[in-house]
């Protein structure tokens, strides 16, 4: 049991003064736990091996799991890769800082404990003031994963980061809530032409746009092969999860909820007959359509189909209530695979373990 020193900072201004005194925790190889735009990350200095290693034993991550490296301008860009391509670069002047990870050919200064072993690392340059600043004042990359026990939801607040990592980790920087609330989408572009590794919070038909050329999407409805795994963080082993059941109810036709919502309230209906304490994640747009359920099912309103943002936003947040709350069996509406919504499918899909009925 370590002490959990916390600070709280400005989001948009830091307080310089605290930022240099959580530096001077990852120097001397301590960890902490900062804010980006996406969700709190846990952090150590890549150059400190034994840090590195720390991450994953408090966050009981598989050593097989690589971390993003988190930089905070292109020459650490140029530190921690090799051979960095021109579309590289394209990627990163439109969308850095921003929630994009690219996946590039690792230069031989990034320790194999960074990346698994792998010849490639993740890197991306967050957009959020503190995360930059932590970064800068440390004077080296910053290796970090999301700041959650794994497999948990990961953490949009820092009341999250304590609950799982409180006693563990030596540093927080808090700075209120995340802005998207689910983590960066990871392409790589080692491959031709590039691959979608994990949708996240930058839409994919943004970054072709800027590309000006197709991306692979893998059916992430099966999960990824065991290839793309091993080269995405955050994607080999089961994630997000609560610790309740949770199903995802799925439709072919998104724009016509009513036979969504119908399959969602017959198996609320019957969980709760059995005794079970339910709730259903749903949809503003939804509400009218749960006229009658019993009221022994507890409805969780995500947010708004028309502002899909919401959705991400809540998502992680509303998984970890449903454990907070005591419920047992947790049924979400599915949402259209395209913008957030591919990202946010992704997260259901493997928080549920595949637990999914489609309509």
């Amino acid at each position: 049991m370590v002490h959990t020193q916390r600070w709280r900072v400005d989001a948009e201004n830091p307080d310089r003064r605290l930022i240099r005194e959580a530096a001077e925790v990852l120097k001397r190889g301590g960890l902490v736990a900062f804010p980006t735009e996406t969700v709190y990350g846990l952090g150590a200095l890549i150059y400190l091996r034994d840090a590195v290693k720390r991450i994953f034993e408090v966050k009981e991550r598989p050593p097989d799991n690589p971390l993003i490296v988190h930089i905070c301008g292109l020459d650490q860009l140029y530190e921690v890769a090799r051979k960095v391509p021109e579309r590289a670069l394209k990627l990163a002047e439109v969308f850095w800082p921003g929630p994009l990870t690219v996946v590039l050919p690792k230069s031989d200064s990034v320790p194999d404990e960074v990346t698994a072993g792998l010849p490639k690392v993740a890197v991306r340059m967050p957009a959020h003031a503190v995360a930059l600043a932590l970064i800068e004042e440390s004077g080296a990359p910053v290796a970090a994963p999301s700041a959650n026990l794994s497999g948990r939801p990961s953490p949009t607040s820092a009341e999250h980061v304590l609950k799982d990592l409180g006693g563990r980790i030596e540093g927080l920087l808090d700075a209120g809530e995340t802005l998207y609330g689910v983590e960066s989408t990871i392409v790589d572009l080692t491959a031709s032409p590039p691959v979608l590794l994990r949708p996240g919070a930058m839409p994919i038909e943004k970054v072709e746009e800027v590309l000006g050329e197709r991306v692979v999407i893998p059916n992430f409805a099966r999960g990824l092969g065991e290839a793309e795994q091993a080269l995405a963080p955050g994607t080999k082993h089961r994630h997000y999860a609560p610790r309740a059941t949770l199903l995802v109810v799925e439709a072919g036709d998104y724009a016509d909820l009513g036979k969504l919502i119908e399959a969602v309230k017959r198996v609320a209906v019957a969980k709760a007959t059995e005794g079970l304490k339910v709730c259903v994640l749903c949809t503003e747009e939804a509400l009218p359509l749960y006229e009658g359920l019993e009221a022994s099912v507890a409805l969780k309103c995500l947010g708004s189909r028309r502002n899909i943002f919401t959705v991400a936003r809540n998502l992680f947040k509303m998984l970890r209530s449903i454990d907070d709350e005591g419920f047992e069996f947790a049924i979400v509406e599915g949402f259209e695979e395209r913008g957030l919504g591919l990202a946010i499918m992704n997260r259901l899909r493997r928080a549920s373990g595949f637990n999914i009925i489609r309509v």
